[in-house]
C-alpha cells in the first residue's frame, strides 16, 4: 500500500478510535464512581435476574419482585413485556431504590416478537444472511417498541441429532453456516449502536456444546474431545464474539464431568481470556440452582462455584442473592469477583443508554406504530417463502394450478396457534391465520379450498396433550379412525389434487420436546396411504421442528414441500409456492435420515479406516448397517427448484497455491427450466492427508443467487490459507501442505471436484 494512502486511512480511522476510547474512558469514571457507593447488598442485588411470570420457561415463578426492586436486589427481569407494566417496574428502581440503577429487561426473542419468522432451523435453510438479519432487526424493533432491552438470542449449538427437540432453535449441522447465521443475528439484533432505541443487546447460547447431549436427550450430558469441540462445536459462538455480542448465556449440560455453569475453564480460560470477550455472562433458568442435583453440593456451594467459574448473573435461582454474602465472610469468593460481576451487568445497561434514559423503551405510542404491521409482516411471508425445501416433485406435481378445487385434509390444516413454531412466546397465536384460512386469503375465489381434520395428530390422547401446550391444542376427534378418514376421502373425492398438512406440531420440536421416533406419527401416516390410494395428486406439506424420518413418504408421495414451521404468515407463504408464485429455493441445513438409528447423523463425519466404498449398500468388514445403508434420505444443502439448474465442471487458477496466496474457483451454472430461480452454489473442501484425521468435506464457501431461465452465470470463489486451517491436537490454528480435494455443487452430495496443492 502506498504511505499517501496509509496516511489517508489513519486520518480517516484514527478519530473513531480516539471516540472509543472516549467513551470508554467516560464509562469506566461513572461505574467507577457509582460501585463506590454501593453496598455489597446493592452489588449481588445487580447479579440476580428473575421472572414477573410471563412466558415462563421452567416451573419457577418469582416472588416479591416489587419490594426487591425497592430495596436494590433485583438487576433484571426476565418476561415482561408492554410499556406500561415495563415503565411501572422501572419507576420504582428510578424513585424508590436508594442508587436509582435501571432493571434490564430481557425475553426469549428468538425467531421474531409479535410478527413471527420461521423457526431457526427454517431460516437457516434460506441460506440468506441479508434476510435473517432483517428478521432480527425487525424482531428488535418490535420487542423494543414493548419494553424489552435484551434478547435471549441467537442459540447456536451445533446439533447432529434429530432427536434432540432444540434442533429447531439452532442452524443446523455445520459450525461454517452456524457462524455466519450468529453473526448475522448478533447484528440484526445489536444494530450499530446499542443506545438507539431500537437496539438491543443480543445473547449467544448456550454455551457450550449443548446441541450434543446425549442420546439426544434434552439437558443431558455432553462428552467430546477438544478436537472436535474446537473445530466442530465452538465456532459459531466464537463467531458471535467476533460479531460483538454483549452478552453469553451458558448452557444447562456438563461438559468432561463439569457442568457449563461451573465450568471455569469454559467460562473464564476459554470465554474471557482466549477469545476476549469482555461482557456479560449470564446463566440459564435456575441453571445455577442445577448444579445440586449435578452432584456440585448444597445451592451455596454450586453458588460459590458458579461465580468463581466466570458467571456474572443468576436467571430466576437467587442462590447469588441469597448465599454470596456469607460465602465472602467466609473467603470462599472474594470481592474482586463480585465487583467485576456487578460491573459486567452495569456496563450492559451503560452501553445500552438505560443510566441516560431509562424509560427509553416505554414508549406506548410507538408500541402501536412499531408492532406487528404491514411491512413487518410482508418481510415475513417473503422470509417463509425462502425457508420451504422442496425435497420431492415427481413428474413436476408442483406447482399446482390456480383453478378447480384442492382438498386440504391433515390435522395441520386448520390450526393457526402452531403457524408460528415452538418458541414464539410473544407471537398473536389467536389471530395467525392456519394453513386453510392462509390460502384462501391467498387465492380469493380462484381455488375452491375443502378441507377435514383426517386424522387425529396422535393416537394416543396423553401424548397429543404433552405435545400441544402452551395453547397450541389441536382439536381431537374421538370417533372411531376408519370413520374419520372415511370422511376425509369422501370430502376429497371430488378435488382436483390432495394437500395433505401433516407431521409435527409445533411443540413436538423445541425446549424438553426431545422424541426417539422423528417419523410422521403413525396415525397421520395412515391416513396419507389412503389420500395416495385415491389415485389423486398428493402434495405432502410437511410441518417439522426437525429432519424426520420419512423413507416411506418420499418413495409413495408425488411431491413433498418441508414447510418448517414459517411464522406469521405461514399459510399465505405455502399458497405462494404451492400456486407458483414464488419458486421455491431453501435448502437443507441439517441431513435427513432414513432412520433414527443412522442418528448423530451429518455429513462433515469423518472416512474410518474402513470406509464403504462408494456407491456401495454393504459389504462385510466396512463401516456400515446390515440393514440400512449410511447415506441421508436428503443430505445437508439439499433442496430442489420448479427449474433445472445445472453445473459445469469448476475451474481453479492454478493446481497449487503457497501460503498466503490466493485460490480463485470458477463455476458456471445454467438455468435450463422454464423458471426463473434461486440456487444456493455451494464449495466444499476435503484436506486428504492431515496429522489428524479429517472429514470428507467440509462446506467453506457458499453464494445464493439468482439466475433467470435460459441464463447462465459464472460464481465464483476466492479460497486462502484461512479457509484450509483447522485446530490440530495441540489446539494450533493451522493450515498444512498438502493436496486438498474442492467440491462444487448443489448440495453436499451432487458435486464436481477438483484437487489442489499447498505448498511452502
Amino acid at each position: 500500500m502506498k504511505k499517501s494512502m496509509k496516511i489517508m486511512l489513519f486520518a480517516i480511522v484514527l478519530p473513531f478510535l480516539g471516540q472509543a476510547q472516549q467513551d470508554d474512558t467516560k464509562m469506566n469514571k461513572f461505574l467507577d464512581e457509582l460501585m463506590s457507593k454501593m453496598t455489597l447488598q446493592e452489588k449481588i442485588g445487580q447479579l440476580n435476574l428473575v421472572t414477573a411470570g410471563e412466558a415462563v420457561t421452567g416451573s419457577v415463578v418469582s416472588t416479591g419482585v416489587e419490594k426487591k426492586i425497592a430495596e436494590g436486589k433485583i438487576g433484571g427481569i426476565f418476561s415482561l413485556s408492554t410499556p406500561e407494566k415495563t415503565r411501572r417496574a422501572q419507576e420504582i428502581a428510578m424513585k424508590q431504590s436508594r442508587l436509582k440503577i435501571p432493571i434490564i429487561f430481557g425475553m426469549d426473542v428468538i425467531h421474531g416478537y409479535r410478527t413471527t419468522f420461521p423457526i431457526p432451523l427454517g431460516l437457516a435453510a434460506s441460506w440468506d444472511l441479508n434476510l435473517i438479519e432483517q428478521t432480527a432487526r425487525i424482531a428488535a424493533k418490535e420487542a423494543t417498541a414493548d419494553g424489552i432491552q435484551w434478547a435471549f438470542s441467537p442459540m447456536v449449538d451445533i446439533s447432529r441429532d434429530a432427536r434432540w427437540g432444540r434442533i429447531s432453535e439452532g442452524s443446523g449441522e455445520d459450525p461454517y453456516l452456524g457462524g455466519l447465521i450468529a453473526a448475522a443475528m448478533v447484528r440484526g439484533l445489536q444494530s450499530n449502536d446499542l443506545r438507539a432505541k431500537d437496539a438491543m443487546l443480543a445473547c449467544v447460547k448456550h454455551f457450550a456444546l449443548y446441541g450434543a447431549a446425549e442420546s439426544g436427550r434434552d439437558y443431558n450430558t455432553t462428552d467430546m474431545s477438544l478436537h472436535r469441540m474446537y473445530n466442530e462445536y465452538f465456532p459459531p459462538y466464537k463467531a458471535a464474539i467476533d460479531a460483538g455480542v454483549g452478552s453469553v448465556m451458558v448452557s444447562f449440560n456438563d461438559i468432561n464431568g463439569v457442568p457449563a455453569s461451573a465450568n471455569k475453564w469454559l467460562l473464564t480460560d476459554v470465554l474471557r481470556k482466549d477469545w476476549g470477550f469482555g461482557g456479560l455472562v449470564v446463566s440459564d433458568y435456575t441453571g445455577i440452582n442445577e448444579l445440586v442435583d449435578h452432584g456440585l453440593g448444597d445451592l451455596k456451594q454450586v453458588s460459590q462455584l458458579s461465580l468463581n467459574a466466570g458467571m456474572d448473573m443468576d436467571m430466576v435461582g437467587e442462590g447469588f442473592l441469597t448465599t454470596l454474602e456469607q460465602s465472602l465472610k467466609e473467603g470462599k469468593v472474594t470481592q474482586e469477583r463480585i465487583d467485576a460481576a456487578c460491573r459486567a451487568v452495569l456496563e450492559a445497561k451503560y452501553k445500552l443508554g438505560l443510566f441516560d434514559n431509562p424509560f427509553k423503551n416505554t414508549d406506548s405510542e410507538r408500541a402501536k406504530t412499531d408492532i406487528y404491521i404491514a411491512e413487518h409482516l410482508k418481510k415475513a411471508r417473503e422470509a417463509a417463502t425462502k425457508s420451504f425445501v422442496l425435497l420431492k416433485n415427481e413428474n413436476q406435481t408442483l406447482p399446482l394450478k390456480k383453478q378447480g378445487k384442492v382438498a386440504v385434509i391433515g390435522p395441520l390444516a386448520n390450526t393457526g396457534s402452531n403457524m408460528p413454531g415452538t418458541w414464539s412466546v410473544s407471537a398473536d397465536h389467536a389471530n395467525t391465520p392456519s394453513l386453510v384460512e392462509g390460502m384462501r386469503e391467498s387465492l380469493g375465489n380462484n381455488v375452491e379450498i375443502i378441507t377435514h381434520i383426517g386424522s387425529n395428530l396422535l393416537e394416543d390422547a396423553a401424548y397429543q396433550e404433552r405435545a400441544t401446550m402452551f395453547g397450541r391444542t389441536i382439536p381431537r376427534d374421538e370417533r372411531d379412525e376408519k370413520t374419520i378418514i372415511a370422511e376425509a376421502i369422501e370430502a376429497a373425492k371430488d378435488a382436483d389434487v390432495i394437500v395433505a398438512a401433516l407431521g409435527e406440531a409445533s411443540e413436538m420440536s423445541g425446549e424438553s420436546s426431545s422424541r426417539v421416533d422423528i417419523g410422521i406419527p403413525a396415525v397421520q401416516q395412515r391416513l396419507l396411504k389412503e389420500l395416495v390410494a385415491t389415485g389423486k395428486p398428493v402434495v405432502l406439506v410437511l410441518f417439522a421442528g426437525r429432519p424426520m424420518t420419512i423413507a416411506e413418504e418420499s418413495e409413495t408421495v408425488p411431491a413433498i414441500l418441508n414447510v418448517w414451521f414459517g411464522g406469521s404468515e405461514t399459510g399465505k407463504a405455502v399458497a405462494d409456492v404451492l400456486f407458483g408464485d414464488v419458486n421455491p429455493s431453501g435448502k437443507l441445513p441439517a441431513s435427513f435420515p432414513k432412520h433414527v438409528g443412522q442418528l448423530p447423523l451429518y455429513y462433515a463425519h469423518k472416512n474410518t479406516g474402513r470406509p464403504l466404498p462408494k456407491g456401495q449398500w454393504f459389504e462385510k468388514f466396512r463401516s456400515n448397517y446390515l440393514d440400512v445403508d449410511n447415506d441421508p434420505l436428503y443430505p445437508f444443502g439439499y433442496g430442489l427448484s420448479y427449474t433445472k439448474f445445472d453445473y459445469a465442471q469448476p475451474t481453479a487458477s492454478a493446481t497449487s497455491m503457497k501460503f498466503g496466496e490466493k485460490l480463485n474457483v470458477e463455476v458456471q451454472v445454467s438455468n435450463n427450466g422454464n423458471w426463473d430461480g434461486e440456487e444456493v452454489v455451494q464449495l466444499y473442501i476435503r484436506d486428504l492427508v492431515g496429522s489428524i484425521t479429517r472429514p470428507v468435506k467440509e462446506l467453506k464457501k457458499f453464494e445464493k443467487v439468482l439466475i433467470k431461465k435460459g441464463e447462465t452465470k459464472t460464481i465464483a470463489f476466492e479460497i486462502t490459507e484461512e479457509d484450509l486451517k483447522f485446530f490440530n491436537n495441540n489446539l494450533e490454528w493451522i493450515a498444512e501442505e498438502g493436496e486438498f480435494e474442492l467440491f462444487v455443487g448443489s448440495n453436499s452430495r451432487d458435486t464436481q471436484s477438483l484437487k489442489f496443492t499447498l505448498e511452502k
